[in-house]
C-alpha cells in the first residue's frame, strides 16, 4: 500500500478515463496509485458503481483518495460507490471539482510530494482552469 494519495478517473468513455490514465502514468510516474473505470456494463457510454468502487480499491492508500469526474452522473455514482463504503475508508476520499484530465495531472503531480489529501483536492481545485 502506498503512502501517497491515490487517483481515480471516471469517465462516461472507458476510452476518455483510460486516455487521462495514461497522461498521468506519463507525467508523473508510477509512484501514485491510479485507477480508471468508465463506461456502462454493457460497454456503451455511461458510469457503473461496481466500476468505481473496484477502482477505488485498485487506488487505495492508508493517504486516501481522490475522484475525478466529468459529467454529473459520474459524479453522483461515486457518491454512491463512497457511501457503500465503511466509514473509516469513506471519510478518506473527496470528490474534487477540476476538470477531467487536468484535475488528474494536478492531483498527481501534488499527490506525488507527498501532499494530503486535503492538500491535493485545493491544489487541483485551485489550479485546474
Amino acid at each position: 500500500m502506498s503512502d501517497k494519495v491515490g487517483i481515480v478517473i471516471v469517465s462516461h468513455s472507458a476510452k476518455v478515463a483510460e486516455g487521462a490514465a495514461d497522461m498521468v502514468r506519463q507525467m508523473v510516474g508510477s509512484d501514485v496509485p491510479l485507477a480508471w473505470c468508465g463506461g456502462d456494463p454493457d460497454g456503451g457510454l455511461g458510469t457503473d458503481v461496481g466500476k468505481i468502487m473496484a477502482a477505488i480499491d485498485d487506488a487505495w492508500s492508508a493517504a486516501g483518495v481522490a475522484i475525478l469526474t466529468d459529467l454529473g452522473g459520474a459524479e453522483t455514482n461515486s457518491e454512491m460507490a463512497i457511501e457503500m463504503l465503511d466509514d473509516d475508508r469513506a471519510n478518506k476520499i473527496a470528490i474534487l471539482n477540476a476538470p477531467l484530465v487536468e484535475g488528474a495531472v494536478i492531483a498527481a503531480t501534488e499527490a506525488w510530494g507527498g501532499s494530503s489529501l486535503e492538500e491535493v483536492k485545493q491544489t487541483a481545485e485551485e489550479l485546474s482552469p
